[in-house]
């Protein structure tokens, strides 16, 4: 399903055009289910005709015969029983067709996730993008279902309805085919009102779902400082704009259904009349007057019901507006490249290198330049804001330069397979991203199968040991949402450990140590130390003090490289970075 949204001329966001790519592999199943339900729903379309030859054969017994009359009521039944294998039959393709959609659309959603640049990610507020994977798409799910369930029977009925009528009397037809123009202008009038209400609601349930998200992963910071309240007005404040947006939309609809139940009502009861009059003018039989009210009222109750579901179209056309902002972001991964570094040695070259954020005009890094031996260890420091994370971004490649070129192993990084070449790099950050499975899980995390040796030398060597040796089911144990049950030290512990499995041949470190007690900093560095031996390392830190090992120091000031040296060449020198060090004396 995912090539369907990659043509480039696909920029239009209809909703009706993306229903259709949706299910345009899916056809046959649609085409099966529609042919089940006619055969189904023939009872509706029988039933009236049945009961007007009845009523004909009571009111002029002496035309008919009694096996005309059993005939009528053994056809009734035949077209009644075979309701059960028909209706199964019916669902059955239906509901194929719709769960393949459901379940692909998912994916397609995930799969572009995965694609989108950082900066698109840095763009999205989780809870908004939860709202469409989940809300949305099931309100695609659904509108599917109106579509078959409501909207394909009730098209039908209108059409078998005049069909037959126009077989009989073509004045009663012309009568009939007046309520389709009155049903589409009641539709015309409420289309606009509708369609804006339902994209003010939607607009506000993702801002809500953001907001709550936002509050769940605040509610740390939000205890510690006694802010409850303030976090409970917030969440009221946009609550309350949430009930004002749903109450007009609900004020909409309700003029919406009301005036065409009141329009159709009128209808019939014109309709009931003609055909009366036609009837005591002897131009129809008495048996016809039912027949035409019957399909009259099949035909006002599929107008009705095609009415009534509206709202619910234009909930699902605004959910699938709202999921084409995701599948037809053309804000993905820059890198495009398609070539494979058998082995990655780690060598680094940037070569005047310029980088700035969209809608800005401030250069994060301009004429960097810096070459990085394989197998060296280069710290990054300098004031916040010089440029530090944005290197480690290049490397990643997360970051593309707007002017320059980065190069690996003397490729440039254009020519690159991203995914083969971040097989071989580790990051460790600050903030460490664990989630709510085992130890085991999270140090094994995205690697088909790991020894028992292995993980346990890994957990040796990032001194784990002694911690798992504590807890009630060792490896097994459960760490809770984003290691919640652990220590910061420990957090940090078991990324590094997650990052050494993997046997990188580059390693980024982005503050690793410094929301760490003295303590629990001794054991990550003594782990960080394992694991950048004889491995390319880019280290960003602000403790002057835990970079004195390293290879090369890199100083950097507004986005340029100012001093380049060794902890001791640097301090002798006393420039920036000696000036650096004082601050933190």
């Amino acid at each position: 399903m995912e090539h369907l949204f990659e043509d480039e001329s696909l920029t239009d966001r209809k909703p009706a055009r993306i229903l259709y790519l949706l299910y345009r592999n899916h056809w046959a199943k649609l085409l099966w289910s529609t042919f089940y339900f006619l055969i189904k729903h023939s009872p509706v379309y029988v039933l009236p005709i049945i009961t007007a030859n009845l009523i004909n054969m009571a009111t002029k017994p002496e035309k008919y015969s009694t096996s005309a009359l059993w005939w009528n009521i053994a056809i009734l039944f035949a077209v009644i029983v075979q309701n059960i294998p028909t209706q199964v039959l019916h669902i059955s393709y239906m509901s194929k067709a719709i769960r393949y959609v459901e379940a692909g659309l998912r994916s397609t959603l995930v799969r572009k996730l995965q694609r989108l640049s950082m900066s698109a990610h840095g763009e999205l507020a989780a809870g908004k993008l939860q709202s469409k994977v989940l809300r949305d798409v099931e309100a695609i799910e659904f509108l599917s279902r109106q579509m078959m369930l409501s909207i394909l029977p009730a098209v039908i009925s209108v059409i078998v309805a005049i069909v037959i009528t126009a077989g009989k009397n073509l004045s009663v037809t012309a009568f009939f085919v007046l309520t389709i123009p009155a049903g589409v202008a009641m539709v015309t009038f409420f289309r606009k009102k509708i369609r804006r209400s339902n994209s003010d609601f939607r607009r506000q349930i993702e801002s809500m779902s953001g907001q709550v998200s936002e509050m769940v992963g605040m509610m740390p910071v939000t205890r510690a400082h006694g802010l409850e309240q303030t976090e409970i007005t917030k969440i009221d404040n946009t609550l309350s704009k949430l009930r004002n947006k749903g109450y007009k939309l609900d004020i909409v609809e309700a003029y919406f259904g009301s005036s065409a139940w009141v329009t159709f009502q009128s209808f019939q009861v014109l309709c009931l009349a003609f055909t009366i009059l036609l009837a005591f003018r002897g131009e129809i039989p008495v048996g016809d007057v039912v027949l035409y009210q019957s399909y009259f009222a099949m035909i006002l109750g599929s107008i009705t019901q095609l009415i009534n579901v509206y709202p619910n179209i234009a909930k699902g056309f605004e959910s699938i507006y709202s999921v084409t902002e995701i599948l037809l972001s053309k804000d993905t991964e820059e890198y495009q490249g398609k070539r494979k570094l058998e082995r990655v040695r780690g060598e680094f070259s940037f070569r005047n290198v310029h980088f700035g954020y969209n809608n800005s005009d401030r250069h994060v890094l301009s004429d960097f330049h810096l070459n990085v031996k394989a197998g060296e260890c280069v710290a990054l420091v300098g004031a916040s804001g010089a440029g530090k994370s944005t290197v480690l971004n290049l490397v990643i490649g997360f970051s593309k330069p707007s002017e320059g070129q980065v190069a690996v192993d003397g490729v440039p990084m254009e020519e690159l397979d991203m995914a083969s070449y971040r097989s071989q790099l580790a990051v460790v950050h600050q903030s460490t991203v664990l989630f709510s499975g085992t130890i085991r899980e999270n140090i094994t995390y995205g690697l088909p199968s790991v020894s028992d040796e292995k993980l346990a030398e890994v957990v040796r060597m990032t001194h784990l040991q002694d911690v798992v040796a504590q807890l009630p089911q060792g490896l097994d144990t459960a760490i809770g949402e984003h290691g919640g049950r652990l220590s910061g030290g420990q957090r940090q512990r078991i990324a590094i450990a997650r990052a050494l499995i993997r046997d990188p041949k580059i390693i980024l470190l982005d503050e690793a140590t410094s929301a760490l007690d003295n303590e629990s900093e001794y054991f990550v560095q003594q782990a960080m130390q394992e694991l950048i031996k004889g491995r390319t390392t880019f280290i960003v830190a602000h403790r002057l003090s835990t970079i004195r090992d390293a290879d090369r120091i890199v100083v950097m000031k507004q986005g340029r490289c100012v001093e380049v040296g060794t902890y001791d060449e640097l301090m002798a020198k006393q420039g920036e970075f000696y000036q650096l060090k004082q601050l933190q004396a």
